[in-house]
């Protein structure tokens, strides 16, 4: 079967081809680098009331104003830097969101020293394993699960802005904390596989 006649998640516009390219290589694939854990978390956060299409087209831009995710580097950014980070157009200029980064780096790092890494913490969650739903339609998907609630409502705890569970199942859902490519999909059972999966 060719590429463009493989079947794919049913969320996913075919017509854009980043797009494709995102679901076919990242989407649902477990993800335990802690740097690319916090830009995910960040980037869904960013998401927030917009969609992911949107805030995929500016993850370079996002990259560049955002230090590359790296907390350390981060969490020594200053009121100044806000300032100029809100009149940035290759970004959504929200100053909450922004601001929310900057504090949630300082927390990660805390959490890393916490746990050993943010990895660590995040994965257990899930018991340390991947979550395989099984889900036909585009109506089946949840927004929440009892675990993106119980993840969402520690993070919160610990002092995280811009964090909600619809954010953290998003984020579970992106990283591979659940697979939840529809079950038609071709990259299900390729994950499954790959990764020793249910």
């Amino acid at each position: 079967m060719s590429e463009e006649n493989l079947c794919r998640c049913p969320w996913l516009d075919t017509t854009k081809p980043d797009y494709v390219a995102y679901h076919d290589n990242e989407w649902g694939v477990p993800v335990f680098d802690d740097q690319q854990l916090f830009e995910c978390l960040m980037l869904e956060s960013a998401q927030a009331g917009l969609s992911w299409y949107t805030i995929l087209k500016r993850r370079d831009s996002y990259r560049a104003a955002f230090a590359n995710f790296d907390v350390n580097l981060l969490a020594l950014f200053t009121d100044a830097k806000v300032e100029e980070l809100v009149v940035n157009r290759a970004i959504i200029r929200h100053r909450g969101k922004i601001n929310a980064v900057i504090n949630n780096a300082k927390i990660f790092i805390d959490i890393q020293k916490e746990f050993g890494s943010f990895s660590r913490y995040m994965w257990g969650f899930v018991d340390h394993k991947t979550i395989v739903n099984n889900w036909a339609t585009l109506n089946d998907y949840p927004a929440t699960s009892k675990e993106s609630n119980a993840w969402s409502k520690d993070l919160k705890k610990r002092g995280f802005k811009f964090i909600g569970s619809t954010i953290c199942y998003a984020h579970m859902q992106a990283c591979g904390m659940v697979n939840d490519h529809s079950n038609d999909c071709y990259k299900r059972s390729q994950i499954i596989v790959k990764f020793q999966q249910g």
